[in-house]
């Protein structure tokens, strides 16, 4: 079961990478994978796309926007800039 994450929750990215085990629709940047973020807002519960590209049952899950410093990411970033990703909740972790 996916967990609900408030607003302001730190939260991180699954280290995973499905898509080297074969064929995979991944919405979830590599470079975010394993990071730790911040949830900004949800987005709503829509049915998992990586199933829905392969015609499999998609059961519905919360999206999220996800905010990570962009610095820890990518050094040459200014250091407090944000990046804001979306991410379906069963790629997130309590951190």
């Amino acid at each position: 079961m996916t967990d609900t994450f408030a607003p302001g929750a730190e939260v991180r990215v699954r280290f995973d990478f499905p898509e080297a085990r074969g064929p995979a629709h991944i919405r979830t940047p590599h470079y975010v994978r394993g990071r730790i973020g911040r949830v900004v807002r949800t987005l709503g519960a829509f049915r998992n796309p990586e199933d829905l590209a392969f015609a499999r049952p998609a059961p519905v899950l919360p999206l999220y926007h996800v905010a990570f410093d962009r610095h820890a990411i990518w050094p040459d970033a200014a250091p407090g800039e944000e990046l804001l990703v979306e991410i379906f909740g069963h790629w997130l972790d309590a951190a």
